[in-house]
């Protein structure tokens, strides 16, 4: 297609992905009056999100029995968690606004579960010293995420779904909107806008054994970089315990919050050996290293897999708190929890880093904007406790969107806008055809397939420098090997081979930051553990890890931790 102004939309702000972060800002922006987009590259409702289980954390201290909770104690949990890698500034900021974010979540139509006093239910998560997730059931991310999307649409956001954003547009210093490309009949469109707001997911989809949808292939952060944007902490990498054997489906955390306990072959309770307090609930990077050793030991399942075990929770209980996972384990494993334990292994989960942003989710390129798992802010640090990750897209999706609307008044779009979005649709349309033009070469599924398994193999669990400096290598030549790669689809109408092609793309970028911030880090700290350098190092590492493209080529370099109420020191549990 020839740029022309049909293919040109304005709006105030618009909204690069259609997930909880992103719904939650544009609600904000709507309700101030402001002409807010959303593009996505699926409906709404399929986003990420809709995959969230176990519960969003606040200190709501509805179970008096455990004691009383408080803001501070969530914080304090988060930064331990994290391994004390987290900006405890953005924490606290978090965990003050957790209580009335879930409040006002229930307020707009999200159904929690409930106690018998009829107020909010809470159950107890890895890492947490109170049972502060507030949870609906096992299916908590597709409840908040239907409950928004309704509110959206009452306040008549314009979404423009299906549309497949392919590079970030920049014209006098700032960003200036995006180029996308319609899905559904291979047109390029161009969006202008004086905010634009990167709330696209994150990026699990590199690695080959993921509990994440398809859709996170973080194209976000990728075209962040391209724009001069640096992204943090990416070598931080969470993978979750509990995963479906054989399919990586998520095994929510709330399965061990109402009591599952993990077993090996031999029926022993190992967690025990690894965690003598909080077993079962200590945080995911230490249960997940515990299966992999188990596994490693010889007391796994034959394939290599150990036994998450419900059974003695008994039917009711189950089917009133876990009825999600009961079908999962039916349809796709054979096996009932109400009578037989779930066969589970550790899969790729969430990535802590991402795009870098300051507190209120603004980045270094004037106008553009990010929040939830494709940002980096930093709440997580090293290490995401279960249950902040959906607070986190709803406290810092309303954050950032009142950023923007504050920043809205002083800025607009520079005057040359319009002609430097029709640049940037005829040179995406140069790429396109220049791709869609090549024939033969390796096909794309294979150099897909490839670099997942190379992510999972060199940059897994457990990690040390020679495993990872093998892997870099080959990271390097799917970077070659993609130039030369082509699609067989050449159509325009829903060419999803060229969809993936691209996303494959940025991918790779990403492949590498990880490997090179990974193989900087000579330390073990939350995810990121190195058989070689087994210990934590705060005297070198006490520090994000910044990476920028600088003349074609990822350098790595550090930043400070904002390190307030609470001092460094171990991390047991």
């Amino acid at each position: 297609m020839v740029a022309d102004q049909q293919s040109i939309h304005i709006f105030d702000v618009l909204i690069i992905g259609g997930g909880l972060t992103g719904l939650r800002a544009a609600l904000e922006i709507a309700a101030a009056g402001r002409a807010v987009a959303i593009v996505s590259k699926v409906h709404p409702l399929r986003s990420h999100s809709v995959a969230a289980q176990g519960g969003i954390n606040a200190s709501l201290g509805n179970n008096a029995a455990a004691g009383q909770d408080s803001w501070n104690a969530h914080a304090f949990d988060t930064v331990k968690g994290s391994d004390y890698l987290a900006d405890q500034d953005a924490v606290e900021l978090m965990c003050r606004m957790a209580p009335n974010a879930v409040i006002e979540l229930e307020h707009l139509g999200t159904v929690f579960s409930r106690q018998a006093d009829g107020k909010i239910a809470q159950r107890p998560f890895g890492g947490a010293g109170f049972p502060r997730t507030c949870y609906a059931a096992d299916r908590t991310g597709h409840n908040i995420l239907n409950t928004l999307y309704e509110q959206v649409l009452h306040r008549n956001v314009r979404v423009f779904e299906e549309y497949f954003v392919t590079t970030l547009a920049t014209g006098g210093g700032r960003c200036i909107g995006c180029t996308a490309l319609n899905v559904s009949d291979g047109d390029l469109h161009g969006f202008l806008a004086p905010a634009t707001m990167l709330a696209t997911g994150g990026f699990g989809r590199i690695y080959s054994r993921s509990t994440n949808a398809l859709i996170n292939t973080g194209e976000g952060a990728s075209m962040a970089m391209r724009a001069g944007v640096a992204l943090k902490d990416m070598e931080f990498v969470q993978f979750h315990p509990t995963s479906l054997f054989g399919t990586n489906i998520l095994i929510t955390e709330g399965a061990r919050g109402e009591g599952g306990i993990l077993l090996n072959r031999n029926g022993e309770r190992f967690m025990e050996r690894y965690a003598p307090v909080s077993k079962d609930l200590a945080p995911r990077d230490v249960v997940a290293r515990a299966i992999h050793q188990e596994i490693g030991a010889g007391r796994g399942f034959d394939g290599g897999y150990v036994h998450l075990d419900l059974r003695h929770l008994g039917e009711e209980l189950i089917a009133e708190r876990l009825p999600g996972i009961r079908q999962i384990a039916i349809d796709f494993a054979g096996v009932d929890p109400v009578n037989e334990p779930v066969p589970v292994q550790p899969a790729q989960h969430y990535s802590m880093g991402g795009i870098a942003v300051d507190i209120t989710g603004a980045t270094t390129l004037p106008g553009l904007y990010a929040a939830g798992e494709s940002a980096c802010v930093s709440v997580h640090g090293a290490n995401r406790l279960g249950g902040n990750s959906l607070l986190e897209t709803v406290v810092f999706g309303l954050m950032t969107a009142g950023t923007i609307i504050r920043d809205l008044s002083v800025a607009g779009l520079p005057k040359d806008a319009n002609s430097s979005i029709l640049d940037a649709i005829r040179h995406e349309q140069t790429k396109i055809d220049d791709f869609l033009a090549r024939d033969g070469g390796e096909g794309m599924p294979e150099l897909r397939n490839a670099l997942k398994e190379t992510m999972y193999d060199h940059f897994g669990i457990f990690r040390n420098e020679g495993l990872m400096k093998e892997g870099l290598g080959k990271i390097l030549r799917l970077k070659e090997r993609f130039h030369k790669a082509s699609i067989e689809y050449k159509g325009l109408e829903f060419n999803f081979a060229l969809q993936r092609a691209l996303e494959l793309e940025g991918m790779i970028t990403l492949a590498e930051v990880v490997a090179r911030g990974a193989l900087a880090r000579k330390e073990t700290r939350g995810s990121h553990a190195r058989t070689d350098y087994p210990s934590r190092d705060d005297v070198h590492f006490l520090a994000h890890t910044v990476a920028q493209l600088v003349n074609e080529k990822i350098v790595v370099a550090y930043e400070p931790v904002k390190i307030m109420t609470f001092p460094v020191k171990g991390r047991e549990y």
